[in-house]
């Protein structure tokens, strides 16, 4: 552990992200499409959003769940919340009905806030809790436009006529008292391997989030403007675009909209719509897909049109190529680093001014990690091994789920379910998650190392590698590729390619050529749903 101090036994980590504003209370702390909110307006709405869930009859240690697009709502809504002593649930804004009946039934959630655009895939969601008698929700707060005052028996109210009530303060409603041990929130976790996981997380885990990565890593600081394209209901997203900016005082841009690379320039050259004056982002947050798609964009801004000192890559592992071309355009950095949604952020990192490219650096200052066999044993150096994690940010566990929650929280370590190599100087180097690694002639294969060494070739904008059997029964690598537009090649140039890069037995022995990879929300790259389109 760093030198930190450690929060007092009684916390409330959304008073303490006010308290560390309270000398600025005019600056910008977030801007959307529509406007700004500053420090002092984003304490006293969410003291409104505090008296308003009081008022629902919602008390401390409930759930309400957030259901939003990114706008200047969506931090009031949590912080709000969490000021109040009750428990909000992000949840991705791109899952289906079903999705969202089954997080309804399982959070049993009292509240609902829940963007305009949003409200048909919510009432469907409630009208099948309804229907199987598991709704609790009592209340649905929207964010935007509505003219609705009941939604399927529940009562509806706007956000925007709450913050029409001008005279409340902060002082005039209660802050619950919390301990910094208490469940703050909750984040779901993918569901690609069964149901998704609510993963409870305390108010001390952003504490050390912020501490740890935010400020000793990344080196913010209230100078820096901040935008992320991963969204707020996201681990990643979540300190990228609100704890992190809040714990040091920096001014957030939040973006509705998909962070398309058009999206993004427009915001990298300072036009947001609702600010009065060029705020161009010092800090960019993104994903390899994303950055793979920017770089090969017709429109990427020059050196000169942005003001970023550097940006940040999580969600996978970072292609040295790709960091390597957008420093070469650029001038600045690509920090890649590992987090996790049962650790909250990143704890596995290059750092600014070390980056070490190909590989995802060094452990964060006050995690330690290891890396085991199948016999639970540890690995030398440049073997791989499943990755385990120890630190303060550590989840507490999978809501009404003991069997998943004693696989991954094991003491005090967390299994991450990534495979990694260690190396001499003591970076790391991802091998895959655990169950995407490939044994090829007896000799473990990483779909990532064959995935990177494709996409050093000049016409390969992505590629995705799985095991597939043969006719003898055995496994072979196979390659799904994307091209760039306008750029060709075909199946015999790739593999001698990889040949001459890699050893031999690791050359893709299947080359298939697609329009598009199937992805997660975050841009992970869906290996399953290809290795299913071959039995």
């Amino acid at each position: 552990m760093t030198n930190h101090t450690e929060p007092a036994d009684l916390f409330n980590i959304a008073q303490y992200l006010f308290d560390q504003n309270a000398a600025r209370p005019n600056k910008a702390a977030f801007i959307d499409d529509f406007g700004q909110l500053t420090f002092s307006q984003l304490e006293a709405r969410c003291a409104l959003v505090g008296r308003a869930v009081d008022a629902a009859g919602i008390r401390p240690e409930e759930r309400v769940v957030i259901l939003m697009h990114d706008n200047v709502d969506w931090p009031v809504a949590f912080l709000g919340a969490i000021r109040a002593g009750v428990v909000p649930v992000a949840v991705n804004t791109l899952l289906t009905t079903e999705d969202y009946a089954y997080m309804l039934a399982h959070s049993k959630a009292q509240a609902v806030f829940v963007s305009a655009a949003l409200l048909p895939v919510l009432q469907a969601a409630i009208e099948q809790t309804q229907a199987e008698q598991l709704c609790t929700v009592n209340t649905i707060f929207v964010s935007g436009i509505t003219s609705l005052t009941e939604c399927v028996g529940i009562k509806v109210q706007s956000l925007g006529s709450l913050w029409a009530e001008t005279t409340i303060t902060t002082k005039s409603t209660k802050q619950v008292a919390t301990h910094k041990d208490d469940p703050a929130f909750w984040l779901y976790s993918s569901g690609s391997t069964g149901r998704p996981k609510g993963t409870v997380h305390t108010h001390a885990n952003i504490y050390w989030t912020c501490k740890l990565y935010g400020q000793d890593v990344l080196g913010l600081n209230e100078n820096d403007v901040c935008f992320s394209a991963a969204k707020l209901f996201f681990a990643y997203g979540l300190g990228n675009a609100l704890t992190f900016p809040l714990s040091v005082g920096a001014t957030t841009i939040l973006m509705a909209e998909r962070p398309t690379p058009d999206a993004v320039f427009k915001r990298w050259r300072g036009h947001v719509a609702g600010a009065a004056n060029l705020f161009k982002p010092t800090i960019f947050y993104g994903a390899p897909t994303g950055f793979a798609g920017m770089l090969a964009a017709p429109n990427l801004p020059s050196r000169t049109e942005v003001a970023l000192r550097f940006a940040s890559s999580a969600g996978e592992a970072l292609p040295a190529e790709l960091g390597q071309k957008f420093k070469a355009h650029f001038g600045i950095d690509i920090v890649d680093g590992i987090g996790s949604t049962e650790m909250l952020h990143i704890y596995l990192s290059n750092l600014p001014g070390n980056v070490q490219y190909g590989t995802t650096g060094f452990p964060v200052p006050g995690y330690e990690v290891q890396l085991r066999g199948d016999d639970g044993q540890l690995v030398e150096d440049g073997q791989p091994g499943d990755l385990y994690v120890k630190g303060p940010s550590a989840a507490l566990m999978y809501w009404s789920n003991r069997t998943k929650s004693r696989e991954t929280f094991q003491g005090e370590w967390t299994k991450s379910g990534d495979k990694y190599v260690r190396n001499e100087n003591g970076t790391y180097t991802y091998s895959g998650r655990g169950d995407d690694m490939l044994k090829v002639s007896g000799i473990y294969v990483s779909p990532f190392e064959v995935e990177s060494t494709l996409m050093q070739h000049d016409a390969v904008l992505e590629a995705a590698v799985i095991g597939v059997t043969d006719a003898d029964g055995l496994t072979k690598t196979k390659a799904y590729v994307v091209l760039k537009s306008e750029q060709s090649t075909d199946e015999a140039a790739l593999k001698l390619f990889v040949k001459d890069r890699l050893a031999p037995f690791k050359y893709p022995r299947f080359i298939e050529f697609v329009n598009e990879l199937p992805k997660t929300a975050t841009g992970k790259i869906q290996r399953f749903k290809l290795r299913a389109l071959n039995g």
